[in-house]
């Protein structure tokens, strides 16, 4: 008979980000620290659909206010997600692991969890390749020229300026890394929430409610401190990752590849006229995939490795570089929201082969 721990990572593994089996089982004892068998037992019955507490008590067999008290607890932990308003009825659904469930545990991070998500992590974003990714990057603001056409979805101020409720959250993948002894020293508060998402994070702990201002401000922080700007690959977004290669799983992921411009969700890639460079060096220490280096004292570019985040763009005082738009072909559908983004990643995850 399955253990409930293994129908749980099934489960996990069932949503579109996955949760793949490993040979040593790290993803389980990953499951036993977060869950208890209560949990992990009703928490198999929640889907990727807001519902009452009664339709998932149908599921589960359970009477509804046992379950409601259950869920409600579980969404405190960070094991599924919940909308809650004080005019109607809470609803709940799955949280994916990632984004999801590890990031909602950024307060609980100890060396033991992070040394099984080290080795958990790689596992995972292997099997995500060539899926609908959770994220896209967008220039910073800095890179973009006058001439350069930009939608409102692809400017961080403009979707910024689009939100009612801001949070500021720790970034987990820099406070991993500061437990390992790895920091890299740049902004740790630099996960960006809104709508409903602020509100969850509000709930339990995750984080603080900021002003409009005051995230415009971690904007600007964040392209002074070169971080690449990840937010929610949806044209209404729910979050903005403000990332830096040093400890981003998700960067960290594509800069292993040999071509990580055909697999970031980017509709933006560099241009070089070598012929202004300076020399100077400064688009070398700015890159976060190594798509830029020297030759005969000047820069040269891999637009294979580039990933359109602008940061070079930025910080280049002759002008030698810009962004520009790719190719129609080549820029990737942009979701309208959430729900439409879990779906094509549901789609295209159905298409993988069978193993």
């Amino acid at each position: 008979m399955t253990d409930v721990y293994t129908r749980l990572r099934e489960h996990l593994d069932s949503l579109p980000a996955g949760f793949p089996a490993t040979a040593d089982g790290v993803e389980l004892r990953i499951l036993k620290r977060l869950f208890n068998a209560e949990e992990a037992a009703l928490a198999v019955h929640v889907g990727m659909k807001l519902e009452p507490a009664a339709a998932i008590a149908a599921r589960a067999g359970l009477p509804e206010a046992e379950a409601g008290e259950r869920l409600r607890r579980m969404a405190r932990r960070g094991l599924i997600f919940s909308i809650e308003a004080p005019d109607r009825p809470p609803v709940y659904m799955a949280a994916q692991f990632v984004i999801g469930i590890w990031e909602y545990h950024v307060n609980e991070l100890d060396a033991e969890f992070v040394r099984d998500m080290d080795a958990y992590i790689p596992i995972l974003s292997r099997s995500a390749f060539g899926r609908v990714p959770q994220l896209r990057t967008i220039p910073v603001g800095a890179s973009i020229s006058a001439g350069l056409e930009t939608l409102p979805y692809e400017e961080a101020e403009a979707l910024v300026r689009r939100q009612t409720k801001f949070l500021v959250a720790p970034c987990i993948c820099r406070r991993e890394h500061q437990i390992k002894g790895e920091g890299c020293g740049k902004l740790e508060e630099a996960c960006l929430i809104f709508g409903w998402g602020a509100d969850y994070y509000a709930r339990n702990g995750l984080g603080r409610y900021i002003s409009l201002a005051e995230t415009l401000e971690i904007l600007k922080q964040a392209e002074a401190q070169g971080l690449v700007l990840q937010p929610s690959n949806a044209r209404e977004i729910v979050n903005i990752c403000l990332c830096c290669g040093d400890c981003c799983q998700v960067l960290k992921h594509l800069k292993r590849m040999p071509q990580p411009a055909a697999a970031v969700a980017s509709a933006f890639i560099a241009a070089l006229d070598a012929a202004l460079c300076t020399g100077c060096e400064a688009c070398l220490e700015r890159c976060q995939m190594d798509a830029l280096r020297m030759a005969d004292g000047r820069a040269a570019l891999d637009a294979d490795r580039c990933i359109g985040c602008g940061l070079c763009v930025a910080a280049c005082p002759g002008g030698a570089l810009s962004l520009v738009r790719k190719p129609a072909g080549r820029q990737p559908p942009v979701p309208k929201d959430m729900r439409e983004a879990f779906l094509l990643r549901a789609k295209s995850r159905m298409a993988e082969p069978k193993q």
